[in-house]
């Protein structure tokens, strides 16, 4: 295009938007006054669209009238207690009026001093901070309330410095302000600000700075508390004094210049010190706190499913826990704990066990985190390895933690599977890790009564009889296993009864020899070993598959059922906040897993354990004379003790160990079941039987007679009753006391005031408690508190063994 046709065509196109009264690009153009208005008021109308856009994306009216009545989740006992409240975090409401004026006034004069005079929003605050922005310098204009949408909506309003979040924030504030009072917003706000150290809200903040309540801060601690919002970390007083200290007299100045405190004590104030009485503040943990744990899992799915909040709903949830029971559980832990604690710290003591093992002491500070800190920071291993040795404080804090003794106990009910008491540990706030649930460890000679239940159920008596001898079995590999006991084969025939009894290992591995590996593994999963893995090679018997107590208790449950799992039950019923119903829970249906006959078999032999055999220090320590059956449990240099009981009415057992289990007892006395894990679960039947929280009188149920003889007869029985009873006129007869069985004995009314004189030592072969692959034994099993075997004379005599001496 030549240079003229390019003017002709510019100047034409010129012309065309003068007439239309447009702009035209790089030329002069002359706005008129419609033109300035409209282009004005679009500016306005882009943004008031743009806020009817995020009104979805904010919390709605619904969502914050929810706010001010949320409530956590009670937990309660069988019997009404309160044993647990699930909150969203450590945070203690209180009233406006139970804080100190000191707070409020600080808190105003920094934050917000027009509080009570706008609607949500400071215009002025808001333009001061804009303009402060643009210009550099980067200003907060949030007033308490909006600081109050973004603390309690956070997903919905965000952290991103960008005007759409301070749109949706003031949005929210808005809201706010129409449904609260001026009080309720301080109030929530208070109440719900975070102040470091998992203290959330201004009640948990005093007591972890200053160790008072909220209504008694002076307005030196209330100015600090304040002066902390600015920013957490850095304004710390137990980290960072110095800032906190300039930024507590910053506050100080605020409050002189808004009248909330007097000019003439600003001096002296700021010359005070911080004078931090700093503690962790730590949530009651309640009365059954590792129950409470598992329990919240189980709960936060159920709510997610039925759409509640665990939180904010206001659930109430009762349990199938007995407070009673549990507190005699808890005392029982605590007591027996401290006796072998006292034993674990003479055996470990500097000059004893700790000093003896140094290559089990170097592995315990190889695997520390310190070692692994330092060797990770590019530090030499064997330096660093001679420095922490070397450190007093850490080898003695290292120590302490290696070798204190724990315990797990549990209560089931078990024809209903309701779980009445759970301890996890001896202390919640010191270990909070759960040894009923989540701790796995090598049953031992607990184990045993699946092997004779599987060989019950096979076909086999009590009095059938195994020569008690040296036991070899080649394994695939071609390991020869060689189970031994305490004291050596006596070379005669010995009854199935005794063989339990006594816990013997030889007798049991023939007898799984008998039954299969595969069918005791079988057994023991259908009678409640559900979530642990299982062998199924001979050593099973002898209890080297790690399980759980709450396995092991549920399953012995079952025997005490009349050979019928009822899986365990938490939960009894969940409300809501005004008494409605919301969920029911029955008691699971009860599973077949043994027969009736053989579970009655199985369960007599079980009685004898403790009339006679390894378990006898519940009758004579304990005074229990009640109708029970239970089985002791010792591992591989006495790393665990297991001891479980069973009633009519209610199934505990006992873990006892380390949660190392290279640290033991080093005692052949005190490390078996017999002596560690016993004496809590005696402890407790005896004071359950005092309180009458159970019936002593109850007996197990004996299997009914099904054959025809038996059937005819009580036809013919229940034909004279209904005779006679209509000729009398009389109703239906007074029910009759269940007759006791003829084998049971008469036991005297005596508690016994000390345990037997320790057994002699003995060298026992045993498998590695951390060795579940039996391929890796060579002439090893778990064995246990092992005694004398009877005389095979007289089998039943039970003075001559002392209690708790027999192989578990």
């Amino acid at each position: 295009m030549r240079l003229d046709q390019f003017k002709t065509v510019a100047l034409s196109r010129f012309a065309f938007l003068q007439r239309l009264r447009l702009p035209a690009v790089g030329l002069h153009f002359r706005p008129t006054r419609r033109g300035i208005m409209l282009a004005g008021a679009a500016v306005p109308a882009a943004f008031l669209l743009y806020v009817l856009v995020l009104l979805p994306f904010t919390p709605g009216i619904s969502d914050i009238r929810k706010a001010k009545s949320e409530q956590p989740a009670r937990v309660l006992s069988e019997d009404g207690k309160e044993i647990a409240v699930y909150r969203w975090a450590n945070r203690d409401w209180v009233k406006l009026a139970d804080i100190s004026p000191n707070v409020v006034n600080a808190l105003i004069a920094t934050e917000d001093h027009r509080f009570y005079d706008h609607h949500g929003l400071d215009w002025r605050r808001t333009a001061s901070a804009a303009l402060h922005t643009f210009s550099g310098d980067r200003q907060g204009g949030s007033t308490i309330t909006q600081q109050l949408a973004r603390n309690r909506y956070p997903d919905e309003i965000g952290r991103a410095p960008t005007m759409t979040r301070k749109l949706k924030e003031a949005i929210t504030a808005f809201k706010i302000e129409a449904l609260y009072s001026k009080d309720e917003i301080l109030e929530t706000y208070l109440n719900t600000v975070p102040f470091l150290y998992n203290a959330f809200g201004i009640e948990m903040a005093a007591r972890t700075y200053f160790d008072k309540p909220a209504g008694k801060l002076d307005v030196l601690e209330a100015a600090t508390l304040i002066g902390m919002l600015k920013g957490n970390s850095y304004y710390n007083p137990v980290l960072n004094p110095e800032r906190a200290l300039d930024r507590r007299n910053i506050v100080l100045a605020q409050m002189v210049k808004r009248g909330r405190l007097e000019a003439s004590k600003l001096d002296a104030l700021k010359r005070r010190p911080l004078r931090i009485d700093f503690e962790r503040q730590i949530e009651a943990p309640g009365p059954a706190p590792h129950f409470a744990q598992q329990l919240r899992k189980w709960l936060i799915a159920w709510a997610d499913r039925n759409d509640y909040n665990l939180y904010t709903d206001g659930l109430v949830v009762h349990t199938t826990i007995d407070a009673r029971l549990q507190t005699l559980a808890t005392q029982a832990v605590a007591h027996q704990g401290n006796q072998l604690q006292s034993i674990a710290n003479a055996a470990w003591g500097p000059r004893a066990g700790w000093g003896e093992n140094r290559a089990l002491v170097q592995s315990f500070v190889r695997e520390s985190t310190e070692f692994r800190t330092a060797v990770a920071a590019g530090q030499p291993e064997d330096a660093v390895l001679k420095r922490l040795l070397a450190d007093n404080a850490f080898m003695q804090a290292l120590r302490q933690q290696k070798t204190r003794v724990q315990a797990g106990f549990l209560a089931i009910e078990p024809n209903t599977g309701a779980i009445r008491a759970w301890v996890g540990s001896r202390d919640f706030t010191v270990d909070a890790f759960d040894h009923v649930q989540q701790a796995r460890r090598q049953p031992g000679s607990t184990f045993k009564p699946f092997v004779y239940g599987a060989a019950f159920a096979a076909g086999e008596t009590p009095d059938d009889t195994l020569v008690d001898q040296p036991v070899e079995m080649t394994l695939a590999g071609g390991e020869i296993w060689r189970p031994t006991d305490e004291s050596a084969p006596t070379g005669r025939p010995m009854s199935l009864r005794d063989g339990l009894v006594y816990s013997k290992n030889t007798i049991t591995a023939q007898l799984v020899q008998r039954v299969g590996p595969d069918r005791v593994a079988r057994l023991a999963r259908a009678m409640g070993v559900r979530d642990s893995h299982l062998d199924a090679v001979p050593s099973l018997a002898l209890g080297t598959s790690p399980v759980t107590l709450k396995e092991m208790v549920s399953a012995y449950g079952t025997i005490a059922n009349g050979g019928q799992y009822v899986a365990p039950s938490m939960v009894t019923r969940i409300e809501d906040s005004e008494g409605n119903v919301l969920a029911q829970f029955r008691a699971p249906r009860p599973e077949r897993a043994l027969s009736a006959t053989a579970t009655a078999t199985l369960l007599d032999v079980m009685r004898d354990v403790i009339d006679r055999g390894t378990g006898t220090a519940i009758r004579t320590r304990y005074g229990i004379r009640a109708d029970v059956a239970g089985k002791t449990g010792t591992t591989q240099d006495n790393a665990d003790g297991w001891f479980i009981l069973m009633h009519p009415q209610l199934v505990a057992g006992a873990w006892v160990g380390f949660n190392d289990s290279r640290v033991t007892l080093r005692s052949d006395y005190w490390g078996q079941g017999a002596r560690s894990a016993l004496p809590i679960v005696g402890d407790f039947y005896q004071r359950a039987l005092r309180a009458r929280a159970i019936d002593g009188r109850a007996r197990f149920a004996e299997p009914e007679d099904t054959g025809w003889f038996s059937s005819m007869t009580g036809q013919v029985r229940g034909w004279f009753q209904r005779l006679f009873a209509s000729r009398s006129g009389t109703k239906e007869d007074t029910p009759q006391a269940p007759r006791p069985s003829p084998r049971r004995p008469v036991l005297p009314d005596t508690e016994a005031d000390a345990m037997p004189p320790p057994a002699p030592a003995s060298n026992v072969a045993v498998d590695p408690p951390s060795a579940p692959d039996i391929s890796e034994v060579v002439e090893a099993v778990p064995a246990s508190d092992t005694a004398p075997t009877p005389p095979a004379a007289a089998p039943t005599e039970a003075a001559s063994h002392p209690e708790g001496a027999a192989s578990l």
